[in-house]
Parts: C-alpha cells; structure tokens; sequence
C-alpha cells in the first residue's frame, strides 16, 4: 500500500521515505494538519517568503535524523532497525502540537501548556491508533530510553530540530546569516558512553551554528516588527475571549470558539478527550476566517485592531536595552485614551510592554561536549579558546514597547 515515495525539497534536494508507519503517520490528520500552520508565524509581515509550514520543517528534520545515523552506524556503532524509526518517528512528531501560529498563541489559547506537551498527547493517542507501534518512538521524545544520544538528536542544544529549522528559515526568509553547513556538523557528530558529542575538528562549525542561532534570533524570531505583529493579534484574541465571556456572539469555527469561551488548564486539557479533539482541528486558517469576520464587529476596539491588523498598520515596536521611560509611556497612554476614547481597563489592548532574551547557548546540564584525539570529552567553552564562542554564552535581555503608531509619533513631536 505504501511504496516509497520521494519528496522535492527546496532545501535538501530529494528525501526518500520507504517506511510504511512513517508513510501513514505523514497521512494522518493530526500530522497533515501541520500544513495550515507556519513555521514562522507572522515573520511573513517583514519577510514576505516566510510562507513555510511545520509540515516542511518536521520532514526536513526527519530526513537530517536519517542522515546522522547513517553516520553514526559508519563509524561502527550498532542501531537498530527499530531503534532507527523510532527515532525518525520521535523527530517527524515532536512538533505535532503546536496550535496556531506556532509558538505565537502558546499560552493565548491554552493556559500555560506547552507544545511539548501537547505533543505528547497526541503521540500517545497515535500509539493507540497504530496498536503500541510508537511505544519506543515516545520513549525516545520523553528522554526515557536508556541510549540518551537518541533523544539529544531530538531535543538539545545542537540538535537535528536546531539544524534544520535554521537553514530553513534562513532560506525561506533571504536571511542568509542563518544558513549553516549541516552536513558537515551531522558528519561531525560522535559518541562517548552513548552521549552526543562533537569531534574537535568541528568546533569551528559548531561555532558558525551558534552564531547564526544569534543573528536570526535577531534578525527573524525577535525581529521588531514580528513581535508587533505577534502582540497586535494577542491582542485580538484577548479582546475576543473577553467579549465572548461577556455573552456577545463573535462569528468564528467551532474549534476557535472552544478555546474562546474558556481558558482550560491543563489537567481539563489531558483528561478531556473533546478539547484535544478540538485542538487537532485548529490552525492558522480558523484565526485569519475570525480575524476577517471580526473586522465589522460592533466592539471599536475589536474591530479596530482587526482592520488595521488586515491591513498592515502594526503597532510600533520600540526595542531596546532599557525600559521606555515612565513619562514617555504616561504621556503616550494619555494620548490614547484620548484619540480612541478608552477607558483605562481598555488601555491593555493598544499598550503592551515586555521583554525577550536571545541566548545562543546556555552553560548547564545540556551543554554541548567536545572530544579530542585523545578522547578526553569537554564542555564546549572548555574546549575553544575562541571569544565568539564565550560571548554566545551571555544572555542578552531587551525591552519592548508596542502602541499605535500614530499616537507615539504625536509623542515624539511633542
């Protein structure tokens, strides 16, 4: 039923794929429902290329799996048949719970509950689909598999997620800092005592990964306008929640609405079978038919952030290495009560202030470890005398401030 089949891919040429699980998790709907959701979520208002799904990333980290153990088995370690789709299929899944534009709507539609663990959710009710077949799969994703080197192929911090996602984004954005040479560091990757390690000779890969994290954190993630963007329809939704809870009717699909007329936690989330149901039916696309509906609300406000959001006309992100100044965002709220005729319970959806952090690499348990000709493994910055490498290990935290561009020019005028 299922002979193998061979993808196109923009970024690594032909992926051949001849396992008949892995074939028929890829048709299944809770997988091809990663297709209406973007990887990037709303990167595509400052990078109009940025059109790329969960659906590519996840095939393309499963064909990079593949990849690094063929490596791996060269140079005379034993992997299984089994062990092998488990771990492409612990890779092709571990994205499977993202809701609606990715990371952006996490904890706007679900109360505190991660992708991750949505993920494991969904994993577990695939198992039952396909009679335990997943079993291993998962016990590589939840770190429970005694060969760690598995789930560090999955989840750490030089992983075949990090690897693809990077050059993807990298490509489908023009931002060509991203892009790293894969192949060399998959080629570099070794083991000690079953641990993921890295060869000496790749430490200035390794160093080129990190920096390229660093810039397209940045350049695309933490980009200004992106995160006006990503604030602007939180925004949205919060107004939306809050006008449904006050008993107004918003036309929106059935599966939005679940998630709009209540804030479950996450124990209702795993025991409920109807909200996971309703979960696996949600994408991008429910948001933007709401988003277009909600534009002739009669809420102002509901309908002004709609129109606008449509259209283009983003909030203003100020991004720096300090706060916004007491006075300036008094004197700017101030001007926005006026011009829009809000209350101060209503000031929340046309001022958000925040901040985000980018950190390359972080010193801890999950580090990255080098091993030298004498195969004596160290942490990473142990092993470089490089600067770069030591600078990517500090955290560096900026401010946002998002309001109206109108009203913060008046601002700066006055």
């Amino acid at each position: 039923m299922y002979p193998t089949k061979i993808i196109n891919d923009p970024i690594y040429g032909f992926i051949k794929i001849n396992n008949p699980l892995i074939l028929e998790l890829i048709d299944h709907p809770y997988f091809q429902r990663l297709k209406r959701i973007k990887q990037l979520g709303l990167a595509e208002f400052v990078y109009p290329g940025a059109h790329h799904t969960r659906f590519h990333h996840a095939l393309g980290a499963m064909h990079l799996m593949d990849q690094v153990l063929d490596n791996l088995k060269a140079k005379g370690y034993s992997i299984s048949t089994q062990e092998r789709e488990a771990a492409e299929i612990a890779i092709l899944l571990h994205d499977i719970g993202h809701g609606p534009f990715s990371h952006v709507l996490e904890y706007t539609l679900l109360n505190e509950v991660k992708h991750e663990d949505v993920s494991t959710l969904l994993m577990a009710k695939l198992n039952q689909h396909f009679s335990g077949k997943l079993s291993l799969a998962i016990e590589i994703f939840e770190n429970k598999y005694p060969r760690k080197f598995f789930h560090q192929l999955v989840s750490s911090q030089l992983d075949v997620d990090r690897l693809d996602y990077l050059s993807r984004d990298s490509f489908y954005t023009g931002v060509r800092e991203g892009f790293i040479g894969s192949e060399r560091l998959l080629s570099m990757m070794d083991l000690n005592n079953e641990q993921l390690v890295i060869e000496e000779k790749g430490i200035y890969s390794t160093e080129n990964f990190l920096m390229a994290r660093r810039l397209m954190y940045w350049q695309v993630y933490l980009h200004k306008t992106a995160i006006a963007a990503e604030t602007m329809l939180i925004q949205i939704l919060r107004r939306a929640k809050f006008l449904i809870s006050e008993g107004q009717k918003l036309p929106c699909s059935s599966p939005l609405k679940t998630f709009l007329k209540s804030t479950y936690t996450w124990e209702e989330f795993s025991t409920k079978e109807s909200l996971l149901i309703a979960f696996t039916e949600l994408d991008d696309h429910d948001v933007w038919a709401a988003i277009k509906e909600w534009k002739n609300a009669s809420d102002k406000i509901l309908k002004h952030l709609c129109t606008h959001f449509l259209a283009r006309k983003l909030f203003t992100c100020k991004l720096g290495s300090q706060p916004l100044p007491k006075a300036k965002r008094v004197e700017i709220e101030e001007n926005i009560k006026r011009e829009y005729g809000i209350t101060d319970d209503e000031l929340s959806y046309f001022v958000v202030e925040g901040s985000t952090s980018n950190a390359a690499y972080v010193q801890g348990d999950n580090t990255i470890k080098m091993v030298d000709k004498q195969g004596q493994v160290v942490e990473l910055l142990e092993a470089s005398d490089l600067p770069t490498i030591q600078a990517l290990s500090k955290i560096v935290k900026k401010y946002y401030f998002c309001c109206p561009k109108s009203v913060y020019l008046q601002g700066e005028l006055s």
